[in-house]
């Protein structure tokens, strides 16, 4: 169904990649709590959590760090890195970072992507092709009655709602971000993922063989600890090749 994939697939490479969320997720959490602790007054920190809690994170380990965040406990510092480039098939690539050592981030990602088919470009080179939107996708069951969903979402602030075969996907401005998501957790509805996304306004088709590239080349990316994220303009589900 395109490159947002079904909710199955979603889970699939949930589950495939577990361990490497956990570490991720307490990154994202860690960065979040610096601007405080208390989730009810930390819209960042609270989808930090809600994310670690829905992969079946241990309290423990948000609560650690949480408290790394806030100085409670002695930790690393962690610094945004973003790069964009190409993959096979001239498919656009944003990575996004967290790392307590932009050196060695650095050169992982160059090196990916030169063994993999892809270059890293200049700042700008492809972020002009993204939009950063909120995204909210919500399984489509019989339960759900798409009109009332819809104005659920669009009274909070949302933008727009597409309807694909297995989900609901609403899409918001940053601003409105955590006001939709709030509206419809408080409805009642249960989240499959939300966060802030580079959604592309064009998108790539790239060959069989240039597809196979692209997938070897993401999925080693996001193995790498210090990435958060690996968006691209790919009209294909990477995790369905």
């Amino acid at each position: 169904m395109g490159r947002h994939g079904t909710i199955a697939g979603r889970k699939a490479a949930q589950d495939s990649k577990r361990a490497a969320m956990f570490t991720k997720y307490a990154k994202q959490i860690t960065v979040a709590a610096k601007d405080g602790g208390d989730p009810d007054y930390n819209a960042a920190l609270r989808t930090a959590i809600d994310k670690a809690k829905g992969i079946g994170m241990p309290n423990d380990n948000i609560n650690r760090a949480i408290k790394k965040g806030t100085g409670e406990l002695g930790g690393v510092s962690y610094e945004s890195l973003q790069f964009e480039g190409y993959g096979a098939g001239g498919v656009a690539i944003i990575v996004e970072c967290l790392t307590d050592n932009t050196n060695r981030t650095t050169a992982a990602v160059k090196s990916v992507f030169d063994k993999h088919g892809g270059n890293v470009g200049t700042p700008g080179c492809v972020s002009y092709m993204f939009s950063r939107k909120g995204v909210i996708i919500i399984e489509k069951t019989d339960e759900i009655d798409e009109d009332e969903l819809m104005e659920v979402a669009l009274e909070a602030g949302a933008d727009d709602m597409i309807t694909n075969d297995d989900n609901f996907e609403i899409q918001t401005e940053p601003a409105a971000y955590n006001d939709v998501d709030k509206a419809l957790r408080e409805a009642g509805y249960e989240l499959v993922e939300s966060d802030i996304e580079q959604v592309p306004s064009v998108e790539s088709t790239p060959g069989d063989d240039d597809l196979k590239k692209l997938k070897k080349l993401v999925d080693i990316l996001e193995d790498n600890d210090d990435i958060q994220k690996v968006h691209t303009n790919c009209a294909v589900d990477i995790d369905a090749v």
